[in-house]
């Protein structure tokens, strides 16, 4: 029984980001029918695949979560700072400068 709640409590905390990224923005995304959260904080970004995926799925997955970080922070990620896998991915971004 204490496992089941154990289970139940982990279940329904979602994405949540790595200790660097608390305060960053969050973005929840929906492609393919799958869930997404990116964080964004300053010129750093995550992002978090929701849900389960099926052995042969992982490298689409990654390039959907590599396709989301443009789309979502308006920044360009640095290729060679991109770590993680289709579960979870972090890197460093290459924003615009703002309008004088």
């Amino acid at each position: 029984m204490r496992m089941l709640f154990i289970l139940v409590v982990l279940t329904g905390c979602g994405a949540q980001p790595a200790p660097q990224f608390f305060g960053a923005t969050r973005t929840d995304v929906v492609r393919d029918g799958r869930s997404y959260t990116v964080y964004q904080k300053g010129d750093a970004v995550e992002v978090i695949r929701l849900g389960y995926a099926r052995r042969g799925q992982h490298q689409a997955i990654r390039a959907t979560m590599i396709g989301l970080i443009p789309e979502v922070t308006g920044c360009t990620a640095i290729a060679n700072s991109l770590q993680g896998d289709s579960g979870e991915m972090r890197g460093r971004l290459r924003c615009p400068k703002p309008a004088p």
